[in-house]
């Protein structure tokens, strides 16, 4: 089979290569991002599933995270109960979740008991428990967990905000849904998403271990065999808004909560997206030493914590902060967020806060390469996003080399994040 890219990496004197492979189903290449490493001895899969996440939602609101739930309840054949004692009595985890963009199947063991795990998840792939019984279990812990959230200020705060800045879009709808479109929702209709969702052309395997590739693909075969052939579905893309709204709710809070949004005019794969990493980084990401928080929290008190970044993917971008102060300190917070991001995009950023931003940045990147997961992961969005393996590094490197007159020059063309748009919850409000 044709190797795409292959990179060689040394970890603590142990030598682990990741390349991109595909395995031919039904006339259909499906990619392959592989990782051996033979540290220890365990391997993991996952089975991602392109365009079949929350942005797919449509009209049943939660409908892609009920279905993650739904496959974590066994098949028709084995119940959840059954099917959960099989795999701990292995020491499996199996499982599977939605992503905004992305339907995952994840399944890890120890090595001995890999070609086991993958027969189990052949078979949630192929008879998924969608019985009436499963069903009505998962929606009413679906409905509990969404009682619980209409007193979770952050969450609300949070959904407002998106509401606002992608209105009209698929991003503008809470992804695990409402009480409303949960007790709507019937058997059917997940069913029905399953089935439109699940093809060929939209899968992804990322996989690594102690496992070798080509026995990796023969086990794969009986698994992918069960997907149907369908087509790739071509999705639009969508910036957030750029008129400034606001919107207030009001709730018994000793609190409030601010959630803030603008757009962000940046695509996945754009080549100035290290320079975004370092300045959303120095604005609001980093913690303690960030712009915001330095003048929100350690200047003024007005907040514990104070954050923001700039989020930029396949289908949307956007740049999103939030922060909790007290109630009679609402207006002044709003104000100073204003501000700030104002004069950053004026003036950019100082030569110590570059340098700092460099010294983390690069200083903390073996942390984020410690495990198989991370550096599964890691290639898993390099290949999602379109570019070769090893592309973070030579990102890192971009930055390294980064001065402060580019830093500043990518600021100030980035003005459209001073649109500010505004989700607050807090305590009732006297009349005016």
């Amino acid at each position: 089979m044709k190797i795409v890219f292959l990179i060689m990496i040394f970890l603590q004197g142990v030598l682990v290569s990741q390349e991109i492979s595909k395995i031919s189903v039904s006339g259909v290449e499906v990619p392959i991002v592989f990782e051996k490493d033979t540290s220890l001895p365990i391997a993991s899969l996952q089975l991602v599933v392109k365009n079949a996440g929350s942005m797919e939602d449509g009209a049943h609101e939660g409908i892609a995270k009920f279905l993650s739930s739904i496959l974590g309840e066994g098949t028709r054949e084995i119940n959840s109960s059954a099917f959960a004692e099989e795999l701990e009595f292995r020491a499996i985890s199996l499982g599977a979740h939605a992503g905004v963009e992305t339907l995952v199947f994840e399944v890890s063991s120890l090595k001995e008991q890999f070609p086991y795990a993958l027969e189990m998840l052949k078979k949630v792939v192929k008879s998924p428990n969608f019985s009436k019984e499963s069903f009505d279990k998962v929606k009413l812990m679906t409905l509990g967990m969404l009682s619980n959230k209409e007193s979770d200020f952050d969450y609300i705060a949070n959904l407002n905000l998106q509401k606002l800045i992608f209105a009209d879009t698929p991003f503008a709808h809470a992804y695990s849904g409402d009480v409303k479109s949960m007790k709507a929702l019937k058997l059917k209709e997940v069913e029905a998403f399953y089935k439109d969702h699940m093809s060929l052309e939209n899968v992804i395997i990322v996989a690594g271990g102690d496992v070798e590739l080509e026995d990796l693909k023969k086990a794969l075969l009986p698994i992918l065999s069960e997907i149907k052939k369908g087509k790739v579905k071509e999705i639009p893309y969508y910036d957030a808004q750029k008129n400034a709204k606001e919107v207030v709710i009001e709730k018994e809070s000793e609190q409030a909560y601010i959630y803030f949004g603008a757009p962000f005019y940046m695509k996945s794969g754009d080549e100035n997206a290290y320079k975004a990493k370092v300045a959303s980084f120095i604005l609001g990401e980093s913690g303690f030493g960030s712009r915001l928080m330095e003048e929100i929290r350690v200047k003024r008190g007005l907040a514990y914590s104070s954050y923001s970044r700039t989020s930029i993917g396949k289908f949307h971008s956007s740049f999103t902060g939030h922060l909790q102060t007290k109630n009679e300190n609402l207006e002044e917070a709003k104000k100073i967020v204003k501000e700030e991001i104002q004069r950053f995009v004026d003036s950019g950023v100082k030569p110590e806060e570059l340098a700092q931003a460099k010294r983390f940045l690069l200083g903390s990147e073996p942390l984020r390469n410690e495990t198989l997961s991370q550096r599964l992961s890691r290639a898993f969005f390099e290949y999602y996003g379109g570019f070769e393996l090893g592309h973070s590094k030579k990102q890192l490197e971009k930055i390294e080399k980064l001065s402060l007159e580019e830093l500043n020059s990518f600021i100030k063309s980035h003005d459209e994040i001073t649109h500010l748009s505004f989700s607050v919850v807090c305590a009732p409000r006297e009349k005016k």
